[in-house]
């Protein structure tokens, strides 16, 4: 599990509140954890977790999901914007 560390720090990285840096923001974290997986290679455990982690993140459609704004199509009760 010492590879976590490495991925952990990436789901508190905050959003940019400027529209227009989002798709540098999601670039970035893309390039980033391709990088990580590529040269570090962290075991099947911490790649499992963090995956999960961003699944339920980007799955509950609050707009806090690292790679993409929440694109209005929401389970009803859901505040999306």
């Amino acid at each position: 599990m010492y590879c976590l560390q490495w991925l952990i720090p990436v789901l508190l990285i905050p959003k940019p509140v400027n529209p227009a840096l989002l798709y540098n923001h999601a670039m970035f974290m893309m390039l980033y954890l391709t990088g990580f997986f590529l040269e570090r290679k962290p075991c099947t455990v911490c790649s499992i977790v963090f995956l999960t982690a961003v699944f339920m993140i980007c799955y509950n459609c609050r707009g806090n999901c690292l790679f993409w704004a929440c694109s209005g199509y929401c389970i009803e009760g859901d505040s999306c914007t």
